[in-house]
């Protein structure tokens, strides 16, 4: 699985354990919708930065979102 696809799905992951829509996530961390939704289906490249907005939102650390057997 290609890395843009892992992020994404961690994030969905993150995203429906936390029961947030993707507009809820979207306005928690600055971002627009259909950002959201492209990241989440890995067509879209997520800068390291936006990734530290979504962890922020979602209430975990870099690490707790690199700390998933998504990435192994």
């Amino acid at each position: 699985m290609e890395v843009k696809a892992k992020i994404g799905q961690r994030i969905r992951q993150l995203r429906e354990v936390s029961s947030m829509s993707q507009k809820d996530l979207a306005y928690s961390a600055d971002l627009d919708r259909s950002y959201i939704a492209s990241i989440e289906n890995g067509s879209r490249n997520v800068s390291i930065v936006n990734i530290e907005k979504l962890a922020t939102a979602l209430n975990v650390t870099l690490k707790e979102f690199f700390n998933d057997a998504t990435f192994n």
